[in-house]
């Protein structure tokens, strides 16, 4: 079943097996075809890979899809699955509105799970949510995506957050199919809740590394009320980009002995960033100008 609808979208369930398939062909020919049997000119695969090349290509629209299916060579589309028909076996090139149907209408949940990579083994994971631009209709609001990403850089899956809730909701949804031993979960502010510590430390046998802000009064106050000037030894991190210079000291304490109420909470972390703002010039003196009548 999707993860985001009633419908069924896989013929098997979604397995570690599906995501290893090393080829992403062979991985969408597990999705199954929501279009009606009969009238069908293209495959499932061949429309979606269509579609995700025009994308790589610089494609922004649907219309701006089509017309580079339009204009792809033949053997462009012989590479992507298109068959031949007619008399001199000539490709064809799945149209605009065909692209655009099969699009609205495939499993959204099951074609991120198929393309993502596998967690296990990975050195971590983060957890962060983004606003797709472009996505707000009239009667609707922007699409709010959670997406899980590995430490190399790889999307692991991504999910839509219903309406009218946050991306806190879709949290275990999201890195519940996937196995998570041994991996370290990193999350923003949003997400430090006793429920998600218990979760990833109890059922997925993972570590996690969560931000403490306002949004939990209590645990940052138990914090900050740490024996930190104790800690002897500090790490710094001097960095400078995008019209600013950072400078981060961080001390870590260890907080299994010290009665912090947070579950499976092994140690602590402070971080000071100081920013040095380079992007504006620094002011000169004023200079006094005098000018001659002509």
């Amino acid at each position: 079943m999707c993860r985001q609808s009633a419908i069924v979208c896989l013929t098997k369930t979604l397995s570690r097996q599906h995501r290893a398939i090393p080829a992403p062909a062979e991985r969408l020919c597990h999705l199954a075809d929501p279009r009606d049997r009969r009238g069908r000119r293209h495959t499932l695969v061949s429309v979606l890979l269509t579609a995700a090349s025009a994308v790589l290509a610089g494609a922004r629209s649907y219309l701006a899809v089509g017309q580079w299916a339009r204009h792809a060579p033949q053997d462009t589309l012989e590479r992507l699955g298109i068959r031949p028909g007619g008399p001199f076996a000539v490709r064809r090139a799945p149209s605009a509105s065909t692209l655009r149907r099969v699009l609205t209408l495939v499993c959204p949940g099951a074609l991120a799970d198929l393309l993502g990579c596998d967690p296990a083994g990975a050195a971590s994971v983060a957890v962060d949510g983004k606003t797709v631009r472009g996505s707000r209709m009239d009667t609707a609001p922007a699409a709010h995506l959670p997406s899980a990403v590995v430490s190399g850089g790889r999307t692991v899956s991504q999910l839509r957050v219903p309406d009218k809730t946050t991306e806190v909701t879709g949290f275990t949804r999201l890195l519940a199919p996937f196995g998570l031993t041994g991996v370290v979960v990193t999350a923003d502010a949003l997400h430090t809740h006793r429920e998600h510590a218990k979760w990833l430390v109890e059922a997925k046998k993972a570590h996690c590394l969560l931000i403490v802000k306002g949004n939990q009064p209590g645990l940052a106050a138990a914090l900050r009320a740490l024996p930190w000037k104790e800690v002897t030894s500090r790490r710094y991190d001097r960095e400078a980009g995008h019209g600013r210079r950072e400078t981060r000291s961080v001390r870590t304490l260890t907080v299994t002995d010290l009665g912090l109420d947070f579950p499976h909470a092994v140690q602590a972390a402070k971080i000071l960033r100081h920013r040095t703002d380079t992007s504006r010039p620094a002011r000169s003196p004023g200079r006094l100008s005098t000018r001659s009548p002509t």
